[in-house]
């Protein structure tokens, strides 16, 4: 039989799956699901997503029996001793079985109403006849379909025993083939068994080359890609669920009790990944012309592997002993230096690649990776769950390579939606590193080749330390994301208090960027704007306070600063809802008389969506060592100018915390959220803790569990001072939080400093030397300031946080799917996703690397002409857009 014949008959029986009722096991018809598919693609090509539906919603049963036919198929050749065997037990009908329920399961778990179903089928106990003579195997598959009928008594002895349920020996099998030796694996002539546990690649665990060959990498990948599509039920709980629920696939996975089977399939997954080199020796522009089945490989083992280190357990009844997952407990038992040295080269290596792509001298020459953002996400698990890891990353130089490599993803992504959760994820991963005082420590290193970054992070003119450079990334993140980025505040503003006490010298450029982004956060229409924005402007207060206080004297840039704006702290003091309200007045009507809109001033008073630097921004170079002179803010009797302090545009009105719904002070029972918006679930929990409180943290302290502590919960909508979320201030509600504000150290300086800097100016006849100012900051002794004790703002863990975590995952699955399949298998495409949103854009127009044109139109092909036979004309639609799996359309999950 040709293979169009072939392609024909399997469409055929296709149809017929959704048009009969209750074929019979034991039909012959059932043969033709892993006899007669070619390939992954024929399966998914002519098995359409339609059919899937159809056949599901009136004709389950033969969706049942299909299932257990092919699960049956697969269990008898994973145990055949020839397997795989071309004639005894073919590697292809093993492979179309494992094509066949990848393709179902995903339509299977997007029906609301087959949850009961879906349990009862697939985690139900089974009866399973154990026979002393052969008996036919269809008549097992029947009994095993139909466990109440009365059957015709077999004419052999037999016994009835309890089976695992269907789904457990499922993954149990797929997890041998992993290992199966002739399928996923080289041959071992001394291996006493076909499951030879054995890690796929050297690196951890593993220092042995290991063999292989281009047929058991894509054996594996269709493994890996089921037991991916398997645990993909995730994909469709909401994000406030599923936390809570989880799944019964990976709780079953990840508590697996099997040290050695966990042990190696974690350094499996870890070794294939991080040993991958897309840097290596390539002719340029060849992924035009050819595909690179390792990539597809590498991005299959890492998504696995982060879906199993990201469960959270969810906990089950107090009568039953907790369960941990045992995939992160050993990844957090790695300890060898040369492991460690091992996962960060592999780390750095592809986070690198896109940088070098872009910087290449050939554009488009080399094909950028898309895994980044996950090899992004494995780093931060990798701290959180191993504190020998964090230590070793902050104790060696290699920390400062991650720190310009998470800011250079964060500043590339930052006005892109679809990645606006890569871009939060930076910053929770910086402010994760930002816990360990011996970071801050570090950060004081100078940092040189600043001129060989990407143009996106480079800092025209900039001379300083590394400390200086994150400041400054950080109030870019901040001026320059028009808002998109004010869930994230919180977070930003723990980063500069984690590392402030240990910052010295600080430069003059990060010292005006911490001064203006104060400027910004006390203007009245920030102030004004929101119920909980005070908060931010108190834990950027405490930041300042801690650099003066423990480090006065080396840092005497940032002290001149504040004496030149010291008008603003002042103001601070005496700040009044009338005053705050009419400067907001005094605002709107200058940007009338300059010809601004209204709309543009109801913009510009603080709402979220909006918050550029300061038009007043008086600044040095960027980036610059040497003070701004003078004469830009001079000390005495300045006049307040109308631009200064009035910035066009200020920080948003929201200073988020944890979502609405997660501001409870215990979590411990991981109630589900009402919440069901990833968007909302922002992980931001900030808690004080001292240094003393910190060193007894138990081994876990960086786990994710729920947190029992938070000071800085605050959630609200963007709101303006009229009122957008209903929130009007008052008199009382100033004075509830106004003489709170830590003010007393910055006063205190302002007045003990303030007429020694007269005089300096007096003696130089009024001419302003910023040399003098300097040395008279550095050898004044300044009376009745205190070191305050050194807080941590630790990040932690909510049922919420962790299901925007979950999503952020499981959308980077769903997207990736698009480039590794290039359009064609798409495992969830035209799925009913629940836990984000999909959302899809137009497409690139033509290039010289992909044109549109004449050539185009004739790739119409067998599978295309086939997928709409026998159908109405509005089905064949829907079956050809099923069939190209939206290739006419980007796909992007936005979280």
């Amino acid at each position: 039989m040709g293979a169009g014949d072939s392609k024909l008959s399997f469409k055929k029986g296709v149809f017929r799956l959704a048009e009969e009722h209750n074929i019979p096991p034991h039909d012959p018809y059932w043969l033709s699901f892993w006899e007669l598919p070619e390939s992954a693609e024929d399966v998914f090509t002519l098995f359409a997503a339609a059919d899937i539906r159809r056949t599901r919603d009136h004709h389950l049963e033969n969706l049942e029996t299909l299932i257990l036919v092919v699960t049956s198929r697969l269990f008898t050749l994973k145990n055949h001793p020839s397997f795989p065997d071309p004639e005894l037990a073919p590697e292809k009908h093993a492979l179309n079985c494992i094509r066949i329920l990848t393709r179902i399961l995903p339509f299977l778990y997007e029906k609301d109403g087959l949850e009961d179903w879906g349990e009862k089928f697939f985690w139900g106990t089974r009866r399973k006849r154990s026979r002393k003579a052969s008996l036919s195997r269809a008549q097992v598959i029947f009994d095993e379909a139909h466990p109440d009928e009365e059957t015709q008594p077999p004419t052999a002895v037999e016994d009835i025993e309890l089976a695992p349920p269907l789904m457990e020996e499922l993954i149990d099998t797929l997890i041998d083939l992993l290992f199966y030796s002739g399928f996923t694996l080289m041959e071992n002539p001394s291996s006493k068994g076909k499951v030879t546990y054995a890690i796929w690649q050297s690196g951890v665990g593993c220092n042995t080359p290991v063999g292989t060959t281009k047929e058991l990498e894509s054996n594996k990948i269709e493994t890996l890609r089921l037991l991916l599509a398997i645990t993909s039920k995730a994909m469709f709980i909401p994000a406030n669920i599923l936390p809570v629920r989880g799944t019964r696939a990976l709780t079953y996975i990840a508590t697996s009790a099997d040290k050695k089977v966990v042990l190696l399939t974690l350094c499996s997954l870890l070794n294939t990944t991080l040993k991958y080199n897309p840097a290596s020796w390539r002719v340029p522009y060849d992924h035009v012309v050819f595909s690179d089945p390792r990539q597809v490989l590498v991005t299959y083992c890492l998504q696995l592997l982060l879906v199993l280190l990201l469960y959270p357990v969810p906990e089950g009844r107090p009568d039953e002993p907790p369960l941990k997952n045992n995939y992160r407990h050993y990844l957090g038992r790695l300890h060898r230096t040369q492991d460690f040295q091992f996962l960060v080269d592999g780390m750095t290596r592809v986070l690198n690649q896109p940088i070098q792509a872009t910087t290449s001298y050939l554009p488009g020459s080399q094909k950028t990776i898309q895994w980044a953002p996950e090899m992004l996400m494995l780093f931060w698990e990798s701290l959180q769950c191993n504190k020998r890891f964090r230590r070793f990353i902050v104790e060696t130089d290699r920390v400062h390579d991650f720190v310009i490599l998470i800011i250079y993803y964060a500043l590339e992504h930052r006005l892109d939606p679809s990645k606006s959760g890569v871009v939060r994820m930076c910053v929770f991963v910086l402010q994760t590193l930002s816990t360990e005082p011996k970071f801050g420590m570090s950060l004081n290193k100078h940092f040189e080749g600043q001129n060989t970054l990407p143009s996106s992070v480079r800092i025209p003119s900039f001379s300083g330390t590394y400390a200086d450079y994150l400041i400054i990334s950080i109030y870019s993140l901040i001026t320059g994301s028009k808002g998109r980025l004010g869930a994230v505040y919180p977070a930003l503003l723990a980063i500069i208090a984690n590392v402030a006490p240990h910052i010295k010298p600080l430069s003059a450029a990060a010292s005006t960027k911490l001064v203006q982004l104060f400027a910004s956060m006390s203007a009245p229409a920030f102030l004004l704007a929101n119920e909980t924005n005070h908060a931010l402007l108190h834990s950027l207060l405490e930041s300042m306070n801690s650099i003066i206080e423990h480090n006065y004297s080396e840092n005497t840039n940032f002290v001149y600063a504040i004496l030149r704006a010291h008008k603003r702290f002042e103001a601070l003091r005496n700040f009044t809802l009338e005053s705050g309200q009419e400067e907001i007045d005094r605002q709107k009507r200058q940007k009338k008389d300059r010809g601004e809109s209204q709309d543009s001033s109801a913009k510009n008073s603080m709402s979220q969506d909006d918050l550029a630097s300061p038009v007043e921004e008086r600044k040095p170079i960027a980036g610059s060592e040497s003070p701004a002179p003078p004469s830009q803010f001079e000390i005495g009797d300045e006049e307040d100018s109308d631009e200064e302090g009035k910035s066009k545009s200020q920080p948003p009105a929201s200073s988020v915390g944890t979502p609405t719904s997660a501001r409870s002070p215990t979590l411990p029972s991981r109630t589900p959220s009402m919440s069901s918006s990833a968007e909302d679930a922002v992980p931001i929990q900030l808690r004080a803790m001292s240094e003393k409180a910190r060193g007894k943290l138990p081994e876990g302290a960086f786990q994710r569990q729920a947190s029992t502590t938070s000071l800085a919960s605050h959630v609200s909508a963007p709101a303006t001072v009229t009122s957008l979320n209903g929130f009007t201030p008052s008199p009382t509600w100033i004075e509830s939080w106004l003489p709170h504000l830590p003010l007393h150290t910055i006063l205190v300086l302002i007045q003990q400093l303030q007429p020694q800097l007269r005089e300096v100016l007096a003696r130089n006849h009024g001419e302003p030397n910023a040399t003098s100012a300097l040395e008279c900051i550095r050898t004044t002794e300044v009376h009745g300031i205190e070191p305050s004790l050194v807080k941590t703002h630790m990040f932690e863990w909510s049922p919420l946080a962790l299901g925007w975590y979950e999503s952020l995952l499981w959308g980077f699955v769903f997207v990736a799917e698009r480039h590794v399949s290039k359009g064609t298998v798409g495992v969830w495409n035209g799925t009913a996703v629940k836990l984000f949103r999909v959302q899809e854009t137009a497409p690139e127009g033509p290039s010289l690397l992909a044109p549109r044109g004449g050539v185009d139109a004739i790739g119409s092909n067998l599978i295309e002409r086939l997928g709409g036979a026998s159908l109405g004309r509005g089905q064949r639609q829907r079956n050809s857009s099923d069939s190209v799996a939206s290739g006419n359309r980007e796909r992007h999950a936005v979280v």
